[in-house]
């Protein structure tokens, strides 16, 4: 880096590009990095942008993480020579998100406000967005493609009954709302 801008010496988030998949290898690397070369008074946190979300496998909820950004991590640091050089030089990035990959530019306080407001969101509570009456379409499990009429809500526990014809016969199937969607 051939001339660092000048740094009022405050803390800012940087958005730091890494080889797609090793997000959590660049982040541990950089924190054993951090505190082996004593630069924990100029680089203050990483972290991975994440959120949580639920997913509907054979039937069941899953809660997962996922990566909102896939191959970026947020270092907050203060910008020097030496902060640049040790995030700059860790194994598996590639660079600072910036203008020329050399002058890295710092996130602006409501990008990284409402990112880490994102990531804090608890999606475990979550709205049914479904009625008695509605028409929908099972998009997951047993009876995928069928269609049916909503007969009972419970938004407490996510979960709704249908009647969907089965061998000409309207058969109530008692279903988590994200395995279907309105029609």
């Amino acid at each position: 880096m051939n001339e660092l801008q000048k740094t009022d010496n405050a803390k800012h988030w940087y958005a730091v590009h890494t080889y797609s998949g090793y997000e959590e290898a660049v982040a541990r690397y950089l924190k054993q990095r951090i505190e082996s070369l004593s630069m924990d008074d100029k680089i203050f946190d990483v972290i991975i942008p994440k959120e949580k979300k639920i997913k509907v496998k054979d039937g069941k909820r899953e809660f997962i993480e996922d990566k909102l950004y896939p191959g970026y991590v947020l270092v907050n640091m203060v910008l020097t020579e030496d902060s640049w050089y040790v995030v700059r030089n860790t194994p598996r990035v590639t660079g600072f998100v910036g203008p020329d990959n050399t002058t890295p530019t710092p996130l602006s306080e409501e990008e990284v406000n409402a990112l880490l407001g994102r990531m804090s969101k608890d999606e475990s509570s979550f709205k049914v967005d479904l009625r008695v009456g509605d028409a929908v379409k099972i998009i997951d499990g047993p009876f995928k493609d069928y269609e049916g009429k909503i007969v009972e809500v419970d938004e407490e526990k996510g979960r709704i009954k249908a009647l969907v014809a089965i061998f000409g016969r309207d058969t109530s199937l008692d279903l988590d709302s994200l395995q279907v969607k309105k029609i």
